[in-house]
């Protein structure tokens, strides 16, 4: 899988070069027999093997609401994952699913349903380290030169993080992770788990539902989650939708009318996972 799983998405709002869905998906509407979801199968907080993602738990209602089971066509989430899950088919043979659970919202490789959700990258940090009082990202950039010139801040590459590093002079204190791997073990919480928990990095600048969940599965050290702010050309903030084939209005209609019933269920299962959710205000800002 990627090393960072859908938030490899979240940055193609700032850097996707790959070309466009085109309209050429399937004549034949999905039939509710199956509620047929495509999913990286390891990448928490959003989805795994095990169901444990709270991607799976919104599946998991939609199906109920429409009285089917829920299946999973699983595919690691590199560069062509919708090519290969959602607009994969082979001849005289049905699409392997019908839904991608969470993409941008206006993200062109698919017919992005209204967003769901609203979510901002996030600085994670452990406490007691010089740190417990920050609330913002300007209160990082506000720290005196001595103790910000020794912080190592862990980041994907290609990330607005990255953008926001260089804008403030912080590239030095840098310590980039690629974004795409091929090791299949890889998550996106590693990041948090491993290098921050251990020491190696002193903060770590991730999109807010690996931020949040990953903090809180921590025990030691304690990880405290700082939301980071817009700024005019770099974006933290993005919103949240689920992504169909072009060419099926009424199966995307029939999500959205999901997402609409359950929204109230929605986005009490993201509080769970400690996605940090921002208000359609402050989610549009610097776009």
């Amino acid at each position: 899988m990627t090393a960072c799983g859908w938030i490899s998405l979240v940055a193609a709002a700032l850097s996707w070069t790959g070309s466009a869905a085109q309209g050429q998906a399937g004549s034949a509407q999905p039939q509710p027999t199956s509620f047929r979801v495509c999913q990286d199968p390891n990448n928490l907080p959003f989805s795994n093997l095990k169901g444990e993602g709270f991607e799976n738990r919104i599946a998991e209602i939609f199906a109920r609401d429409l009285g089917v089971p829920v299946s999973y066509y699983s595919f690691p989430n590199r560069l062509a994952f919708i090519r290969n899950t959602l607009r994969y088919k082979l001849p005289d043979e049905a699409y392997r699913c019908d839904v991608v659970m969470g993409v941008p919202a206006g993200f062109d490789q698919v017919s992005a349903t209204r967003p769901y959700y609203r979510s901002t990258y996030a600085l994670v940090f452990a406490r007691n380290k010089g740190m417990d009082d920050l609330r913002t990202s300007d209160d990082l950039l506000a720290l005196p030169p001595e103790k910000l010139r020794t912080i190592r801040i862990g980041l994907y590459d290609r990330s607005p993080a990255s953008l926001w590093l260089a804008r403030h002079g912080l590239v030095d204190r840098g310590v980039p992770y690629a974004m795409m791997s091929p090791d299949p073990e890889q998550y996106p919480g590693q990041i948090i788990e491993r290098d921050l928990a251990q020491g190696k990095i002193d903060a770590a600048i991730v999109w807010g539902p690996i931020a949040g969940f990953f903090a809180r599965r921590v025990r030691s050290p304690e990880l405290l989650v700082v939301p980071m702010k817009s700024e005019p050309g770099i974006p933290f903030e993005f919103a949240m939708a689920m992504g169909v084939r072009y060419g099926e209005p009424a199966w995307k209609q029939q999500i959205e009318g999901l997402i609409a019933r359950h929204q109230g269920e929605i986005l009490a299962i993201l509080r769970e996972y400690g996605v940090p959710l921002v208000a359609d205000d402050a989610a549009t800002a610097g776009k």
